[in-house]
């Protein structure tokens, strides 16, 4: 054992000798399905070693900064009530003590050196993201995940995760919820992350836009995502099950509604998994010859606006007054449809309205035509060239 895991020993037994109940982590989940718990006090229970560690850390510092508390107030409060002027104390006449000041010196020194070091263990071991099992990229954008299988076992997998707490439950701007809310609001997507327990995973993140954060509680991970940076961090679940966790940056309008869920498996579980999305992505896999009719763009423009554009557009087309721009009789949307593909894959950074339109170059080419096609057919518009195909997306991109 190294002296960082003994100094983390000590810290427990000090933080049950200061009455702190439950330092060490508790074994099983009190939170089912990964979720928040109302008034919870503590933090999440862990599901990893790193995560245990913080646990006992926090309780541990906890209660030095307990005994400290009360032994330094202690001795205040004796002092002044036992040597009042009430009861015919007088003050002392000196002025210094060497011994005193060479005591509370070394001894907080001491404190921290105690603290620090099973710390900086736990936080060397959190840097430590070598001879990982599967490596997963994390790409965070307004609002929502994309994920790419990098290395290992479903190397080549990729989807994006969206929010799927309905609109419904959620509201619009001067519009009240009309539906009551689930057991997971604003904390579930439609596509989790799904890994093997007891494997290292992992997780490669950068950002296509702003600042995001990616954070799992249980999994003692939190790590910012950076437009033009690549970080890292890992974990390795030590129990099956869903965890739950959100983008800790504040990255926008919509900040609260990108959530983050991985579903932790058993092996066998995973490998089929990893089976069920191959099949599911060579089901998906374009043909850029084919042509679709005006009610396929539309019905799948539809959804495609539901889920990355109604949040900020409104599902009316109207748009918020003053941040983000109305589709609906929107000169671009009505105008040469060139144009407007170049903005969904390029991004808007100019214009009156305070939020720029990011790009959108994620979405895949009939994505992009559906939801193209589908602002330019509904509400009040009325464009001339009203039918995007994906292989006008695809030219689009290599020029």
């Amino acid at each position: 054992m190294t002296y960082a895991k003994r100094l983390q020993a000590l810290m427990l037994g000090l933080a049950v000798g200061a009455g702190i109940p439950a330092l060490a982590a508790p074994a099983a989940p009190a939170t089912p399905g990964g979720a928040p718990v109302d008034y919870q006090l503590n933090l999440a229970e862990p599901a990893t070693q790193i995560a245990k560690e913080i646990y006992t850390l926090h309780n541990g510092m906890m209660a030095v900064c307990i005994v400290i508390f009360v032994a330094v107030f202690g001795v205040m409060f004796y002092s002044i009530l036992k040597h009042r002027k009430s009861v015919g104390h007088k003050p002392a006449t000196f002025h210094e003590s060497t011994a005193v000041e060479i005591a509370w010196t070394i001894i907080p020194f001491l404190i921290v050196i105690v603290m620090a070091l099973p710390a900086t263990s736990t936080v060397v071991d959190m840097k430590d993201t070598s001879n990982a099992d599967i490596t997963i990229k994390a790409t965070g954008m307004q609002w929502k995940w994309g994920y790419d299988y990098l290395e290992g076992e479903g190397k080549g997998i990729t989807f994006l995760s969206n929010l799927s707490t309905p609109r419904e439950q959620i509201g619009q701007p001067g519009v009240a919820a009309t539906q009551a809310r689930g057991a997971h609001y604003l904390m579930e997507v439609d596509n989790e992350v799904v890994v093997p327990v007891n494997k290292k995973i992992r997780i490669v993140l950068t950002a296509n836009d702003v600042i995001h954060a990616w954070m799992i509680p249980a999994f003692g991970v939190k790590q910012d995502a950076i437009p033009g940076f690549v970080r890292d961090t890992w974990f390795k679940s030590e129990r099956t099950g869903t965890f739950r966790g959100q983008c800790a940056e504040l990255c926008g309008k919509e900040h609260a509604f990108m959530p983050i869920v991985v579903r932790v498996v058993t092996d066998k579980e995973y490998t089929a998994w990893v089976e069920g999305k191959n099949k599911e992505m060579a089901l998906l896999a374009e043909d850029p010859s084919k042509v679709w009719t005006l009610d396929e763009l539309n019905t799948k423009g539809a959804d495609v606006y539901a889920k990355n554009c109604a949040v900020c557009h409104m599902a009316n087309g109207q748009g918020s007054e003053g941040a983000f721009a109305a589709l609906d009789g929107s000169a671009i949307v009505n105008g040469p449809k060139a144009a407007h593909i170049d903005v969904l894959l390029n991004g808007l950074k100019s214009g009156k309205f305070p939020t720029a339109m990011p790009a959108w170059n994620s979405m895949s080419n009939s994505e992009i035509a559906a939801v193209i096609t589908y602002t330019r057919n509904n509400w009040s518009n009325k464009a001339s060239e009203n039918i995007v195909q994906p292989a006008e997306v695809l030219a689009a991109r290599k020029q």
